[in-house]
């Protein structure tokens, strides 16, 4: 059984949350911090403090909340925490962290299509679509929020951290109400990637059809796996080869065409590691989770980067069709090959065999 998820509190209900609930700041703690309440559920009772802080968070490792603990656990009566206490249920576990002080990047949002109704742009890796505690102003809402202060975009659909690719928003209320109703029922929507794969298929052209769940036997929550026999959402995703080629010590790769059947949680990944096809550069279903820890930690050897080859896994949004909200007509909005991945492919050699 899937492990229940902690009720979250973020920054912007702190303060009311703080007079009516009875939680204590610290007196360590400084006035603009930001609170993150994480509530036991009876299941996990009995569990040591950082174990279970390492579940609740998205991507950390032990080591990690260990760390956290330390510099930010207290109780609700504002009482430091220690990393092996015993969690009761019910209980809340207060996580006070300074304010965001992250500077925006440097970065372009290169613009792929836009009219009165919607923009798309080509999202660069390594920057995620929402404020999360680890990033506030990084983010391509806070970006293109000061790019155009005089629109109210809203985000279509969400990509990974580390996924570049094809980004949709919408102008309007109206916009924003019609393609999200083609979303939500996968009508008449095309979403297609390009990723880099280690290994390469005997097949030209095939169709998974893997169901998925949740890993819940993985230290990391966000893990999907193949679902068990009789299990599991049904999904489906068409590969198809673009090329094939070699590196060093005569590892293959190939570019692959990836056709969206349903929607999953990193179904592309899953699917292909199933394949024996795990993405260049992927930290939770290459050869490795751990990575993916130390990853978000930013705690990657040198040894880890050679495995990995890329800093990030090898997956691009690479176009998507869908029907225009205002004329009803069909369109394709398409973004080149983010400029690392297209590096790295072009480094490889021809496979002549």
């Amino acid at each position: 059984m899937a492990k229940k998820r902690a009720t979250r509190i973020e920054r912007r209900e702190a303060r009311y949350r703080t007079r009516r609930d009875g939680i204590q700041r610290p007196a360590e703690v400084e006035p603009d911090a930001v609170m993150r309440v994480l509530r036991v559920p009876p299941e996990l009772s009995g569990m040591r403090l950082d174990r279970f802080v390492q579940g609740q968070l998205r991507a950390t490792s032990r080591t990690r909340s260990q760390l956290i603990i330390r510099n930010s656990a207290f109780s609700a009566a504002g009482l430091r925490l220690k990393k092996n206490r015993r969690v009761e249920a019910e209980e809340r576990v207060i996580l006070w962290r300074p304010p965001w002080d992250e500077l925006a990047p440097e970065v372009d949002l290169p613009v792929v299509y836009e009219d009165d109704s919607l923009l798309a742009i080509n999202k660069p890796p390594f920057i995620p679509v929402h404020p999360t505690a680890r990033f506030h102003h990084s983010t391509v809402t806070m970006l293109i929020a000061a790019e155009r202060p005089e629109d109210h975009l809203t985000l279509l659909h969400r990509l990974d951290r580390e996924t570049s690719g094809v980004l949709l928003l919408a102008r309007t209320r109206a916009a924003d109400r019609a393609v999200k109703i083609q979303f939500e029922a996968r009508k008449n929507v095309l979403k297609r990637y390009l990723a880099v794969s280690w290994n390469v298929p005997s097949w030209d052209r095939h169709t998974c059809e893997l169901p998925l769940e949740q890993d819940d036997r993985s230290a990391y929550r966000v893990k999907m796996r193949v679902a068990d026999p009789g299990g599991g959402l049904p999904s489906a995703t068409t590969f198809e080869v673009i090329g094939r080629r070699r590196g060093q010590n005569d590892q293959a790769y190939a570019l692959l065409r990836c056709t969206l059947h349903t929607g999953r949680q990193h179904q592309i990944r899953v699917h292909l590691a199933a394949l024996g096809l795990p993405l260049v550069g992927d930290k939770l279903y290459g050869p490795d989770d751990s990575l993916f820890a130390r990853g978000a930690d930013g705690e990657l050897t040198d040894a880890d980067r050679t495995v990995l080859e890329l800093d990030r896994q090898a997956l691009h949004a690479w176009d998507m069709e869908i029907d225009h909200p205002v004329s009803g007509e069909r369109l394709r909005i398409e973004a080149p090959l983010y400029p690392d991945l297209e590096s790295f492919w072009e480094g490889l050699e021809e496979d002549g065999r």
